[in-house]
């Protein structure tokens, strides 16, 4: 097992930051946590969260279950080491003659970090326990925070913002993660799943009692989602409004 670097950090941090010592070769040639995360992301994508433990990891490498733990302590550090591998870096910050806007910035950020949750819906499922500790984590909170450098914001509702936008990313991306695994489980498409949900209401709704709702229908808006990333895409810009608005609340006031 990993030595104790004494830090009195979570071990999945200490080792997604290079504090923990790593152990030397062991009797299996070529095992390594790289090896072992690599193999447990590989289970998440293809069967989801839940599948992953530390004996389906180990049989999914051939190896016992306890010859992990020389590697990694625990199933929560795998989980930890898990999200930093996937998470991979922010978009830079543009580079040209003019500075980017901090709007088009925060936008790229959200769209960016929505494709790291489509490729691995299974980091929706991770719990939440602390803020961002570990080095691709806090890399993806500086950029966001860096997007709002013009802004004018002070540093709590830059942090505001910045939650604000994340989390209706990470909402968007569940909801439909959440349609796509009820669809599976159908033997269907989202849209033929929506579609069917549409002619259920259709058959069930008396306009009168429901007026807004039988509006809704009479014009296919529940069944026709529209271009694809139209839903994304109105969210994030009506969110992105309001944070202008606030902008605006800002500057003018110090110009006041």
């Amino acid at each position: 097992m990993a030595k104790d670097s004494g830090t009195g950090l979570p071990p999945g941090v200490e080792t997604a930051w290079g504090l923990r010592e790593r152990p030397g070769k062991g009797p299996r040639p070529g095992l390594s946590v790289d090896r072992i995360v690599d193999a447990a992301v590989k289970i998440a994508d293809a069967e989801g969260l839940p599948a992953v433990s530390m004996g389906r990891v180990a049989s999914a490498l051939g190896v016992s279950t306890m010859s992990l733990y020389r590697y990694v302590a625990s199933k929560e550090e795998l989980l930890v080491l898990m999200q930093e591998a996937v998470l991979g870096q922010p978009p830079a910050e543009e580079a040209g003659p003019e500075p980017e806007d901090w709007r088009s910035a925060l936008a790229r950020w959200a769209r960016a970090m929505r494709e790291v949750l489509y490729r691995n819906l299974w980091l929706l499922r991770l719990p939440v326990t602390t803020p961002p500790t570990t080095p691709r984590a806090l890399a993806w909170m500086e950029r966001g925070l860096g997007c709002l450098r013009s802004t004018g914001l002070d540093a709590g509702e830059k942090l505001q913002v910045l939650l604000l936008v994340d989390g209706f990313v990470r909402n968007e991306a569940r909801l439909a993660a959440d349609l796509a695994s009820a669809a599976r489980a159908a033997d269907s498409t989202v849209e033929e799943a929506m579609a069917s949900y549409s002619r259920l209401l259709a058959s069930l709704v008396d306009p009168r009692r429901f007026p807004e709702v039988g509006e809704v229908l009479k014009t296919g808006a529940m069944s026709d989602g529209g271009p694809e990333d139209a839903e994304f895409a109105f969210g994030l810009e009506r969110i992105l409004d309001g944070i202008e608005a606030l902008v605006r609340e800002r500057n003018g006031a110090a110009e006041r």
